[in-house]
């Protein structure tokens, strides 16, 4: 629900109007300072605000310290939706009171100052493909005259990706190596991807705990979605086009997958929830266990995305990274988050706090809001000129990739998600 915890006149003592990290956003996260102890840290302008330490001087509730002494947030969002609530009241009453202003600051550090860190101990992670018109581009350059396989607007397609090698963003991309077949060759080959991309998406991170067995029902699926965050799945394309058939992708996929370092919680979102974009007509509605009057009315989040390239030339040439996309979550989802939870829990999986969901590629149905390389080169077939005259189809080595995404509305005031960003490396 929205409260006082959202109202754009709100101001902090520690933040003022900051652009991306308000008092009305308070995202949280794992830091560490220069002494290398990792802690759950909440950003608030500037800053980052130690919650272990405010906890154990006493300004927070007495029951969440064992959760806030962790140094993952898992613990945290294991808790109901009620406790994450608490602390966000908590919190905003702290930073929004000039009285609390000398007990508190002590335990602001400068954001400069600190090392981010992943937010999770990621159990598992599934990547769903809910970009309607990434879905139609992609299988438009496969199956001019099908672009959608007949069970896309039915069910919500996902794939099982690697926990593992979940990393956060800032963290080097190494070009990965794997078999690849072109087209008029007799066999296939194996060495360094020649098509390396990235995917424009969210993340989801998950709250709470269901038993195997146990589905999730769609109406209660929001309190399983305790934050969002960027998601970059790095992509070998023709490393895939090799190997997904016929059962999906691998090694194209599972050698990184970027995440932004702040959880924006589903709290914070609220403001920015609304009405999914009505179904082209003529398409299917979705089975009763997917479909739900309050989703229908504010399951879709309004999001601004955007993505920029720098080469390591226009690094040395001083020239500021090129913008390769632009576009809005709601306008390029198919399926709501909320849809997701219900689907991946439909059949009884368990899903658990710190679990990762990942969207799949958002691109909107214009040219410059296209949310990966294989889509505004058509597969290769045309290149994009950068500042400077470099030309790409897909990621050279050395090209900085960085996604950044906030959420902006009449009547509130912008909170960010802040960036992922990736370097690409050369393959060993």
């Amino acid at each position: 629900m929205i409260d006082h915890t959202h109202n754009k006149l709100a101001t902090s003592w520690a933040a003022g109007d900051h652009a991306l990290f308000p008092v009305q956003n308070l995202p949280l996260g794992v830091f560490c300072t220069g002494d290398g102890e990792k802690a759950i840290g909440a950003a608030i302008g500037d800053h980052i605000l130690n919650l272990r330490a405010l906890s154990q001087a006493g300004h927070l509730p007495e029951f969440l310290g064992p959760s806030l002494s962790e140094t993952k947030l898992n613990a945290l969002f294991a808790l109901p939706p009620s406790a994450r609530l608490t602390l966000r009241h908590a919190l905003f009453a702290l930073l929004t009171d000039p009285a609390s202003q000398g007990p508190v600051e002590p335990h602001l550090v400068k954001a400069v100052d600190c090392t981010m860190h992943l937010p999770f101990a990621v159990g598992d992670y599934t990547d769903f493909y809910v970009g309607f018109h990434h879905a139609n581009n992609v299988g438009a350059l496969f199956r001019p005259d099908n672009p959608l396989l007949p069970n896309y607007r039915h069910v919500p397609i996902g794939y099982h990706g690697r926990a593992s090698s979940v990393r956060v963003s800032g963290t080097a991309v190494r070009r990965p190596h794997g078999q690849t077949k072109a087209p008029d060759a007799q066999g296939p080959t194996f060495g360094p991807t020649k098509r390396l991309d990235y995917e424009l998406e969210l993340g989801v991170w998950i709250a709470g705990d269901n038993a195997l067995g146990d589905p999730v029902p769609i109406a209660q699926a929001w309190d399983r979605i305790g934050g969002i965050c960027v998601l970059n799945d790095w992509s070998a394309r023709d490393v895939q086009a090799w190997e997904y058939q016929p059962l999906g992708p691998f090694l194209a996929k599972n050698f990184c997958t970027s995440v932004s370092p702040w959880v924006v919680t589903a709290e914070a979102l609220t403001p920015f929830r609304m009405a999914p974009p009505p179904r082209p007509a003529g398409d299917p509605q979705p089975l009763p266990y997917l479909d739900d009057a309050s989703d229908r009315a504010t399951g879709a989040l309004s999001l601004e995305m955007e993505v920029t390239l720098s080469s390591a030339a226009m690094r040395e040439a001083g020239l500021p990274p090129h913008r390769l996309s632009r576009g809005n979550s709601r306008e390029a989802m198919y399926w709501t988050l909320a849809q997701l939870v219900a689907h991946h829990t439909s059949n009884g999986c368990d899903l658990h706090s710190g679990d990762l969901l990942g969207t799949g590629t958002l691109s909107g149905a214009q040219p410059e809001s296209l949310g990966s390389l294989l889509e505004q080169t058509a597969g290769g077939k045309r290149s994009i000129t950068l500042p400077g005259g470099e030309t790409r189809g897909f990621l050279a080595d050395g090209d900085s990739l960085t996604i950044t995404v906030w959420a902006q509305r009449d009547g509130f005031c912008s909170i960010g998600l802040g960036s992922c960003t990736g370097m690409i490396e050369p393959a060993r």
